[in-house]
């Protein structure tokens, strides 16, 4: 895409949705970080459900903590992988105790150490905690980059780095938001629906689906 489409792109997604936000459930920072890291090769639907009853009771770190590893799996047993995840969510409570006076740190740097915490979770948090202009890429944010050629790349952090140089304002600090949705509503993986899709002409992918499925 050169800079105008670019800027178009973004312009039109905008247009329907000014103020797109994460669709996983959380009341502060710290449920916010453990929302992240529970949906690691898991849906938003399935961690909010899981996390609807466990943020009732759980608010901070020390809470968590006093919770315990196989109380957490009571609450989190229908999501994948629960019981690494269990055990990354205890760690990083106490490292928040610890290290960080029960706060969310603001930095990349700080948010990595935490167990269970990577780059795409990271930048996730600091982006809906903080209001930093990153760019968390997820399968969805891969998938719509590279097909529509918007920021295309081998890697998510291939495909990070063409958001982070390619976006322009006033659009970066809710870029990976609306490239999350077009992707998980629109620009699905087995069958995009271009037939209804607002950037379809500014799009590159030479196999758009232009009518819906009989």
């Amino acid at each position: 895409m050169t800079k105008d489409q670019i800027f178009e792109f973004f312009r039109r997604l905008a247009e329907d949705n000014p103020e797109p936000e994460t669709e996983l459930e959380y009341g502060n920072n710290f449920q916010l970080v453990v929302a992240v890291a529970l949906s690691a090769q898991a849906t938003d639907v399935g961690v909010n459900k899981a996390t609807r009853a466990l943020f009732e009771r759980v608010k901070t770190p020390q809470q968590m903590i006093e919770l315990g590893e196989d109380g957490l799996k009571d609450y989190i047993k229908t999501i994948g992988l629960f019981n690494s995840k269990a055990k990354n969510v205890i760690e990083l409570s106490r490292m928040l105790v610890d290290e960080f006076g029960g706060e969310v740190p603001s930095d990349r740097d700080a948010l990595t150490r935490l167990p269970g915490v990577g780059r795409k979770t990271a930048n996730v948090v600091m982006n809906c905690a903080f209001g930093h202009e990153t760019f968390a890429v997820d399968t969805h944010v891969f998938r719509v980059g590279n097909r529509t050629g918007l920021a295309s790349g081998k890697t998510p952090e291939a495909v990070e780095a063409k958001l982070e140089k390619r976006v322009p304002q006033p659009f970066r600090r809710h870029a990976h938001h609306w490239l999350i949705l077009h992707g998980r509503y629109t620009c699905k993986a087995r069958t995009p629906e271009c037939w209804r899709c607002p950037v379809v002409d500014l799009c590159s992918f030479r196999k758009k689906v232009l009518e819906p499925p009989r």
